[in-house]
């Protein structure tokens, strides 16, 4: 558990590329279930993971998801992106593209940092 307030959770997916989940705390199906301030907090985080990603990081690009079929319950994926991560430009859930050589290094210096800005 990376962060969690009444409203939400965010958490690491364990994985080659620097990947977070936002989940709503409760087990929404849809996003429009929601209530506005869900949302805004959703959106909140949002925003600050994928410039921290950025900054941090520097990758090439920087992928959000929601989908939630085999899981639904609201949450959102924050995938950064790079061209010698193993699936790039495919999706993390496609087809491997190469034998990645990507080293996701530093990351739990990435979100000390991450947590003092949320």
């Amino acid at each position: 558990m990376v962060y969690e307030n009444e409203l939400i959770k965010i958490e690491v997916e364990e994985s080659e590329i620097p990947w977070l989940k936002i989940f709503t705390q409760k087990p929404y199906r849809e996003f429009s279930e929601c209530t506005t301030e869900e949302k805004l907090e959703i959106w909140r985080v949002l925003d600050i993971i994928e410039k921290e990603m950025l900054s941090f990081f520097k990758p090439k690009k920087i992928n959000i998801a929601s989908f939630g079929n085999y899981m639904p319950h609201v949450h959102w994926h924050i995938m950064a992106r790079f061209e010698t991560d193993s699936y790039f430009p495919e999706p993390m859930w496609g087809k491997a593209q190469r034998e990645g050589s990507y080293e996701l290094k530093e990351f739990d210096k990435f979100l000390e940092l991450l947590k003092k800005k949320i």
